[in-house]
């Protein structure tokens, strides 16, 4: 039997392990293989970095092989070793950690390191770069102390680092040289939509500003620029560039110009010693994206495995970015060199720009903005280099069969030209040829199943729709998702995936969330839009602006309408308890505006039946009262009897807390619609026990009651706890409505709610006071930026704006 050779990868990133995949499919027992990682993590995905900052993904979310991985191919992994010294003489490498390996073949993946700008004051605290989980560990860990933040670099790594900074409720600056962003991606005209798109996020731009020096004695306090200005700055990621990582193979006697020099067969200059990633210089070229990089270990691992293989050429490549929902994409010579003619369309009103560059009627460059579904094909015609010549204009999409318009047949046929080695999923560095053998020899028929079996569209999602095509070809007619309909028939996403998601990418509106999980109408619905308005509002009050349009009618007029046409106006009346004053108020108003009835509600309010649409905004004003919030899904009321103050069987003061309940709670957004009561003794008079939740006085404390309702489908309250003070109340309560807040579905009253969870889920969630407090905390946040709507409006301007009609969707 013949011995196997020893081979030694020096990087765990993503370049070399893919590398070692290859390898160990064409030729799985050829080797001894050991992995020297300077990290102490497995393989992970760098590309997703930017989530793991921004609370999007864990780090369990981007590990590409998980530690498993390595003892089931009998790889020896070093993780957290750095390599120090090579001896090319004797095939021997030495780590940091005092470890040594033999080998007979060598593979350098060393990787980059971000370029650190010689900048007086880059050596203080809090300036540091963007590049590993490290790096990601003190962003987070920075903002929870400090709030401005200065990116240097308007690349698409800095884009980067300035979207996750931002989703962690930092002030982000982005510093750049050059006057439009990501200049080495796109071309002026896209890179301006592109910044008007994150200045809407709330993203800054100091553009054409060389930064002089960094500011601040120990820890960093701002930058100063070469024309004087300056800006605050607790925190610098400097996000300029990376450099290939060289010292190791320079101190070894390897050849290195920029990057360590490789041929086509990604052979250094030293026998046995191969380097493979963003280290490596091939023909002049090192490359930093990662379909290059999986291009080359393919090459590599053939070489190693003994399998023919014509070599690296090098790669025509290309970019596809999603920041918060902006899709942006090119390829080739996107700039338009001389002797090329561009072709160009633009719609500002949906945000979409495409252009192609030609040069010999071949298409050699394109950018897309906003809409980059034809970014495969495109690029596919410019590595292909096949005549375009008549097609131009189907290219952009202007005459039908082209972008944005081409039969399913012709989608097909492209993709069918695609090389098997062509990558698919750029995140993952999945190919064609791979996502075909997991349809036809693993049965993988879904965009699920391929993507649990070989990671496609796993991570941006951006190539789902070429996955889906690819499905229908290899699976024929066993292809398709199980139809599954979510919260709506537009999207197969129940609440929970879709808070998940919202949450985890860090949406923050209603198309970008429509647009990001992919729903099937563009526009939605009436049921998930409002839905989606609750769910961006509950996860993040201080940052997402209510969409009005996406509110029912009587949530948009601040009114119940009647089933003639006109409106009910209910002024809030805390506890059911009122003055002289008020009434008097109430009275003169509803004399002035000849209100046909005035009713006491079962919610101890007064109600004004009756009132005409126009009549509602200078109605509201003259009443000069807080709104009652009778027509949303809201707190609507807290019902009271007299309890201790008059009644001679109260044993607390139910008016007190039931008014100290609805101060605190008021205005607050919630699922359904939300009814409290407290009762001043077990007689129980304010029905406490039929209600959302309802508090009983007892001798010596109160008992709080949950899930009751009144309604059509009564049900009677269960027992919560029973606690002392009325602090306790206020805690317990505040817990308990920001826990149905985050868990209940959009539109499920907590009765409907309780019953599917369980009572007990309830007290589990709640018996910890470190966990009701963090509750509180947040509820109280989302409280704090909470306003009347009536206290907002301002001018008859602005009044007859909000009254008008909303024809894009009109719900009742």
């Amino acid at each position: 039997m013949t011995a196997k050779r020893k081979l030694v990868l020096i990087g765990n990133g993503m370049a070399g392990v893919r590398a070692i995949e290859h390898l160990l499919k064409l030729a799985p027992d050829a080797y001894d293989i050991t992995i020297f990682g300077a990290e102490p993590h497995p393989n992970y995905n760098r590309i997703m970095l930017s989530s793991v900052l921004a609370g999007g993904a864990n780090m369990s979310e981007i590990v590409i092989n998980d530690w498993d991985w390595y003892k089931d191919n009998g790889i020896r992994l070093f993780a957290g070793h750095t390599v120090t010294r090579i001896d090319t003489d004797r095939r021997i490498v030495y780590s940091d950690q005092g470890v040594h390996a033999d080998y007979d073949a060598l593979v350098l993946a060393t990787g980059s390191n971000p370029f650190m700008l010689p900048l007086p004051g880059a050596d203080k605290q809090g300036v540091i770069a963007f590049r590993d989980i490290k790096d990601c560990e003190a962003m987070l860990e920075a903002s929870k102390t400090y709030k401005k933040a200065a990116v240097i670099g308007g690349g698409l790594l800095g884009l980067e680092a300035a979207r996750g900074l931002l989703h962690l409720g930092m002030d982000v600056s982005v510093v750049h040289i050059h006057h439009y962003l990501m200049e080495r991606q796109l071309d002026e005209t896209a890179s301006n939509m592109l910044r008007h798109e994150l200045e809407a996020q709330g993203m800054t731009f100091l553009l054409r500003r060389q930064t002089e020096s960094i500011l601040g004695k120990k820890r960093v306090t701002g930058l100063r620029f070469a024309d004087g200005s300056e800006v605050e700055a607790d925190l610098v990621v400097m996000a300029v560039g990376i450099k290939p990582n060289v010292e190791l193979a320079r101190a070894s006697g390897i050849a290195v110009n920029r990057g360590i020099v490789v041929d086509d067969f990604l052979q250094t200059s030293v026998a046995g010693v191969y380097a493979v990633g963003e280290c490596a210089e091939h023909r002049g070229i090192a490359y930093g994206l990662v379909a290059p990089l999986y291009e080359q270990g393919a090459v590599l691992a053939k070489r190693l495995a003994g399998v023919e293989t014509s070599g690296y050429a090098g790669s025509v490549t290309s970019t596809k970015l999603k920041v918060s929902g902006v899709d942006v994409f090119s390829g080739g010579q996107y700039d338009g060199p001389p002797g090329t003619r561009t072709l160009r369309y633009q719609d500002e009103v949906d945000g979409i720009y495409k252009k192609i560059v030609l040069k010999d009627d071949k298409l050699v460059g394109a950018v897309l903005f906003g809409d980059t579904s034809e970014g495969a094909r495109l690029f596919s015609l410019i590595r292909s280099g096949e005549s375009v010549a008549g097609k131009e204009k189907e290219l952009l999409g202007l005459v039908p069969g082209g972008s944005g318009s081409g039969s399913g047949a012709s989608a097909a046929s492209r993709l069918e030209a695609m090389a098997d080695d062509e990558i698919v999923c750029g995140c993952n560095g999945v190919s064609k040829g791979t996502i075909a053998e997991a349809i036809r020899s693993k049965g993988c028929t879904t965009v699920g199943a391929v993507r649990a079996c070989t990671k496609a569209s796993g991570s941006c999602g951006g190539c789902k729709p070429l996955v889906e095509g690819l499905i229908g070809i290899y699976a024929g007619e066993s292809a398709g998702e199980p139809v599954k309909e979510g919260i709506c028939g537009c999207t197969p996403l129940g609440r929970d995936e879709i808070v998940e998601q919202i949450a985890r990418m860090g949406l923050k509106s209603i198309k970008e969330t429509m647009h990001v999980l992919q729903w099937r109408k563009e526009e939605g619905c009436s049921k998930c839009r409002p839905a989606l308005n609750y769910y961006l509002g509950m996860l993040w009050p201080a940052e997402y602006a209510d969409e009005k349009e996406s509110r029912f009618t009587n949530e948009r007029y601040h009114a119940n309408i009647q089933k003639d046409g006109t409106y009910s106006v209910v002024p809030r009346i805390y506890g059911g308890v009122t003055s002289p004053a008020e009434l008097k108020k109430i009275a003169e108003v509803a004399e002035k505006f000849d209100v046909p009835m005035v009713k006491i509600t079962g919610g101890q309010r007064i109600d004004l039946l009756g009132v005409k649409k126009e009549d509602l905004p200078n109605m509201w004003k003259e009443l000069d009262m807080p709104s009652g919030y009778a027509y949303g899904k809201a707190l609507r009321t807290v019902k009271t009897c007299v309890g201790s103050t008059f009644c001679r069987f109260g044993t607390q003061d139910s008016i007190a807390m039931g008014i100290r309940m609805e101060k605190k709670f008021e205005r607050l957004n919630t699922p359904a619609k939300v009814k409290l009561a407290v009762s001043g003794c077990p007689r129980n008079c304010a029905e406490a026990t039929i209600k959302d939740f309802g508090v009983v006085a007892i001798d010596g404390g109160w008992e709080l009651y949950v899930g009751g309702n009144g309604g059509v489908h009564v049900r009677a309250s269960d027992l919560l706890c029973t606690v002392k003070t009325e602090d306790e109340v206020i805690e317990w309560t505040g817990a308990y409505l920001q826990y149905y807040r985050e868990n209940a579905q959009w539109n499920e009253r907590t009765s409907v709610w309780i019953e599917r969870i369980g009572l007990e889920t309830v007290k589990k969630a709640l018996e910890k006071r470190e966990d009701r407090l963090a509750l509180l905390e947040r509820i109280e946040t989302t409280l704090a930026l909470t306003t009347d709507p009536w206290k907002e409006i301002i001018g008859k301007d602005e009044l007859r704006k909000n009254f008008e009609p909303i024809s894009e969707l009109k719900y009742v």
